[in-house]
């Protein structure tokens, strides 16, 4: 083989590289590297173990920080409240863009591998050009053997010097081109992993921080209620005794103590709209309230929805069994966090029949809010919760038995609005853009 086609070879083996992974990489070392331990794997578990330490010592520090927080908080419900708000207000944007990240990931990926594969059918006219070049400089370019950023520098330094041949000047630029594009898409993929990478951390981060302050809060409620388990249990025996939603939220506002006194609450229905048809925003502010800041009727156009996915499945549509949909169903990721669009009053919370856990809320004024397809939830029956407050997180599969059939393997978060027990479209109350929704 001459000199000229192992550099050519080299070359391509170089852009294949690329896109291995690296379980295939290592199976095709030589058999006998590995019973041997080489300076650069040592080096490699040496950087993994102090990787690992230094994750152990952010994680230790975060802990501490954590305990600090809380005990500044004390006793201070508001200040609870807020910071459960804002840390879930930061964990859904982070979710947000990670979503966003992903997705754009996608296309970038796709036409990377366009390009490779555009260049790898061209190889003997690649071979043919990168042939002239290297009789025009009389020797192989060092920087063709290494990546393509390199062997593009070279194609654009020979053409700037009219090292190639006239001729085969319009397949030089063409591939000039090619190689340019794919230089720039493994640029910005690179990037977009690299903000990928740093918003997955925080989002961990925060997540830990997110739990820890759940933890908080409901420990203090249970101190408030001391009967909280028992009431939990109870709420459970009285959801066997019933067929339908309607049957259970009368159940559950008539026979269970915490949430026939949520109901009763629940005649403190919130301001209603200004005579101009606004509601006043500014209440929302108020962390250490303990009844609905607006009217549920007058925040139509307010609301966010609970989780952060797509929708898939919409009021009044078919819900493939011959029925129609009394609520929206939304696509999620897995561990996707949950929180309330209202302000409201917990009346069950736990297993319900082929809902799988479900949330209900009073948020006055006859009307209650379903949220079902959850893995955990994180409040209890009786519980005030705000606008914005974190009550549930999402598994990695769908809960719900109708929505099982046909999407089962991705999470999907149900929600149902209710008027006076009648299923309602909860279209008008969502936000139509990210400006507009309301925020505790």
């Amino acid at each position: 083989m001459s000199a000229v086609s192992l550099s050519l070879h080299l070359l391509f083996a170089s852009f294949a590289a690329a896109s291995l992974s690296p379980a295939i990489a290592q199976s095709a070392a030589p058999a006998q590297q590995a019973t041997a331990v080489s300076p650069d794997a040592i080096k490699q578990r040496e950087e993994e173990l102090e990787a690992t330490r230094e994750q152990q010592r952010k994680a230790a520090e975060l802990q501490q920080k954590l305990k600090a927080d809380i005990a500044a908080i004390g006793q201070d419900r508001s200040k609870l409240n807020q910071q459960l708000i804002d840390i879930a207000t930061q964990v859904r944007s982070v979710e947000t863009r990670i979503g966003e990240t992903e997705a754009g990931l996608r296309p970038l990926d796709s036409r990377e591998q366009q390009v490779r594969a555009s260049l790898d059918s061209r190889r003997s006219e690649i071979v043919e050009v990168l042939a002239a070049l290297q009789r025009a400089g009389r020797r192989t370019p060092p920087a063709l053997l290494v990546r393509p950023e390199d062997a593009l520098q070279s194609l654009r330094t020979a053409m700037l010097l009219g090292s190639v041949v006239p001729e085969l000047r319009g397949r030089a630029e063409k591939l000039a081109a090619d190689l340019g594009e794919l230089v720039s898409l493994r640029q910005r993929i690179a990037t977009e992993r690299d903000a990928l990478a740093r918003d997955r951390d925080r989002l961990k981060d925060d997540s830990v921080r997110l739990a820890a302050l759940v933890e908080e809060r409901q420990r203090k409620q249970s101190a408030i209620e001391k009967d909280v388990e028992a009431e939990g249990a109870r709420a459970i025996n009285l959801s066997r005794q019933v067929e339908g939603l309607q049957g259970l939220i009368t159940k559950m506002e008539q026979d269970l103590k915490s949430a026939a006194k949520a109901a009763a609450t629940a005649s403190l229905q919130g301001a209603p709209a200004s005579p101009g048809g606004k509601p006043n925003l500014g209440a929302l502010k108020d962390p250490a309230r303990l009844s609905p800041a607006i009217a549920f009727a007058s925040a139509r156009g307010l609301f966010a929805f609970p989780v952060n996915g797509r929708k898939i499945r919409d009021f009044g549509g078919s819900d493939g069994a011959g029925g129609v949909e009394k609520g929206i169903s939304l696509a999620t990721k897995a561990g996707a966090q949950v929180t309330t669009p209202c302000d409201g009053w917990v009346v069950y919370a736990g297993p319900f029949r082929s809902y799988g856990q479900l949330l209900i809320l009073n948020a006055g004024g006859g009307y209650h809010v379903l949220i079902a397809g959850m893995e955990r939830i994180s409040v209890n029956i009786g519980q005030f919760v705000l606008t914005g407050e974190p009550v549930a997180t999402m598994g990695s599969r769908s809960q719900v038995a109708s929505i099982l059939a046909t999407t089962a393997s991705q999470p999907v978060l149900y929600v149902e609005f209710r008027k006076d027990g009648t299923p309602i479209d909860s279209g008008p109350w969502w936000a139509a853009s990210e400006g507009e929704k309301v925020r505790g």
